[in-house]
């Protein structure tokens, strides 16, 4: 596919060849658009970033020589929304997977803005690009001893009557701690809401989780009364709950780009057929189109459903501090990699070398 393909980055005046995404995710390792926007706006200009295989520190050169959309993933969009119209002037598309929880009582997510700013921020966001390009994620959700389904059912509700209108989807996920021994060890560490013997109560039951869906769809149908209408979509989960009318989401989505942007024909060939058209006259349309099964990103999770695109993130580098959080391994290990970003804020890597 292109998004494999090299281009020589000769012309930056660097010797080497870097990779071709057309789809940059931006990101799930880090939150780019509330730490590091000047940097990511310094690199669009530069025309390439260099990321860090998180295994083994080799580094990949990634150009935006043929990038046609970005999706920024964020809990602060904020100090990117200056810079927004670098993309538009580039003719780079993008939307946003604007995670906005409320877990301010339990202290989960120590550093972000409050819930205030935060619904204030995604007012703008919304008015600026579009309520299609802005997707409102509520995620993970956590349940603890003090924290029940209904409990998350009132906070969804409370954030969602201050939303109305300014997006059309809510995505949602259960917390995964078994799965991660980042996120086990995070929790136990950083609040009083866990402890070793209480993690395994923390991961969700089918009941619990066929009442946040009952719940979920309650609210969606009251909503709806209202003249809102918002689709539910679960991120990432394996269970089935489409009799409450809720789909498994693609947060990388093929489908919602072909809808978003159906006039950049370039844009649309990829999104068939996987690869860029090698001329843009006589595009031929006429051969059925690729699956989003086809398409699929074989290095996310297997009930992930996000379509191939290229992570520019870095692990340990996100200042939000989350417990729940699967990309920081401690806040000691940020905080090194922060002071390394802001002796070199606008070379190649997020973390400065």
């Amino acid at each position: 596919m292109t998004t494999n393909k090299h281009f020589n980055l000769t012309a930056f005046g660097v010797q080497q060849k870097a990779y071709t995404p057309v789809i940059i995710s931006a990101s799930r390792s880090t939150d780019i658009p509330a730490f590091y926007a000047d940097w990511f706006t310094n690199r669009l200009k530069e025309g390439y970033v260099v990321w860090k295989n998180p295994f083994n520190q080799q580094p990949m050169y990634i150009s935006f020589q043929n990038t046609k959309v970005i999706v920024f993933w964020t809990k602060n969009p904020q100090p990117l929304m200056p810079y927004l119209h670098e993309l538009d002037e580039r003719g780079i598309h993008y939307y946003f997977q604007f995670t906005l929880n409320d877990y301010v009582a339990e202290g989960f997510e120590p550093n972000v803005p409050s819930v205030e700013q935060r619904i204030e921020t995604f007012r703008q966001l919304s008015e600026m690009i579009g309520k299609e390009r802005v997707i409102w994620r509520f995620d993970p959700l956590i349940v603890t001893p003090q924290l029940t389904p209904h409990d998350l059912l009132v906070k969804i509700w409370n954030l969602g009557n201050k939303l109305k209108g300014l997006t059309d989807k809510l995505v949602f996920s259960f917390i995964d701690i078994n799965g991660y021994r980042k996120v086990q060890n995070n929790l136990v560490k950083e609040t009083m809401s866990f402890s070793k013997d209480t993690i395994e109560k923390a991961e969700f039951t089918q009941q619990q989780m066929n009442e946040i869906a009952d719940g979920l769809s309650k609210c969606r149908d009251r909503w709806a009364k209202e003249g809102w209408y918002v689709q539910l979509a679960t991120c990432g989960e394996q269970i089935d709950l489409d009799r409450y009318s809720i789909v498994h989401n693609r947060c990388v989505d093929g489908e919602l780009m072909k809808q978003l942007w159906p006039d950049d024909k370039e844009l649309l060939y990829y999104l068939n057929y996987g690869e860029l058209p090698t001329s843009m006259f006589g595009l031929d349309f006429t051969q059925p189109a690729l699956t989003p099964e086809k398409l699929k990103d074989k290095g996310q999770r297997k009930v992930c459903g996000c379509m191939i695109s290229k992570d520019i993130g870095q692990y340990n580098t996100c200042l939000h501090q989350c417990v729940y959080c699967y990309a920081n391994t401690s806040k000691e290990v940020v905080k090194k990699n922060w002071a390394k970003h802001l002796e070199n804020p606008t070379v190649e890597t997020i973390v400065g070398v």
